[in-house]
């Protein structure tokens, strides 16, 4: 039986691959810096799904974290055959308000990390007559983002980095995929610091992480080069093609523009 690796695996998106790799009988190798939820989410997958489940507390933006996660991993290289790159998160503020290590930091595990756990990693899939690849990108990939512009930028660098990879592989037993999902009921817009306003607007449109780790699976085995999960997400991916870059980028700014909060009820007049 073969052994997948996913990383951001506590919660979300990264849980949810998760779930739809043990529900297709693969032994499970997670790996996240959240180490209570991820202990919890190992031990649920165990409950539901009865498959081997081993897990790892880690900071994958330091410095040599992929040569640790790949040491850790050694023992199952022999059938470890899919490996996910799904560890990643994004703040929304201005630029120039945000403290600039916290954005440094973004840069490091959205890109240094996923780039480094695929160099890591490659030698491992070219062992199997069949293996598979998955970078996690966004569909804020297409398009510039303000107020979640380092983010944007990174899942923009991801999505380039992939198709580039995937090609590079073409010949090779290693098929690469990214997905590309768009708004998702997931822990993301609470540690990203989004306000009320954006919430609501993300809420509309929101996806649960299960269905879009059920599509992820199926699209990773499938061999696509990107997976966006949901009609609407589909569409976003491709109508800003048809537009001015800058109405594009108006739009964006609307929707992340952080907003003072409103008082639930205005104070009376004369009142305390």
């Amino acid at each position: 039986m073969s052994y997948a690796l996913v990383t951001g695996a506590a919660k979300g998106i990264g849980r949810a691959i998760a779930a739809s790799l043990a529900e297709k009988k693969y032994r499970l190798l997670l790996a996240d810096l959240d180490g209570p939820a991820l202990q919890r989410t190992a031990a649920d997958l165990v409950a539901q799904y009865h498959v081997d489940v081993q897990h790892l507390q880690i900071d994958l933006s330091r410095p040599g974290a992929a040569d640790q996660l790949k040491l850790w991993t050694g023992g199952y290289h022999h059938l470890l055959n899919v490996v996910v790159n799904n560890a990643g998160y994004g703040l929304n503020g201005r630029f120039e308000a945000l403290p600039l290590e916290a954005q440094l930091n973004v840069i490091d595990l959205n890109i240094r990390a996923q780039v480094a756990i695929s160099h890591a990693f490659i030698p491992v899939l070219r062992n199997f007559p069949q293996s598979y690849l998955l970078n996690v990108g966004s569909t804020t990939a297409f398009q510039s983002v303000p107020y979640l512009n380092v983010y944007a930028a990174t899942k923009a660098f991801v999505l380039s980095f992939t198709r580039g990879l995937r090609q590079e592989l073409k010949q090779s037993p290693v098929s690469v995929s990214c997905l590309i999902p768009g708004s998702t009921d997931t822990d993301f817009v609470n540690r990203a610091g989004m306000g009320v306003s954006t919430l609501k607007i993300a809420q509309r449109f929101n996806m649960t992480a299960e269905s879009v780790g059920k599509t992820a699976v199926e699209g990773l085995f499938a061999g696509k080069a990107e997976i966006v999960p949901g009609f609407t997400n589909r569409l976003n991916a491709v109508l800003p093609r048809f537009f001015p870059k800058s109405f594009v980028e108006r739009i964006a700014a609307g929707i992340y523009r952080p907003q003072p909060e409103k008082k639930l009820l205005d104070p009376l007049p004369g009142g305390v």
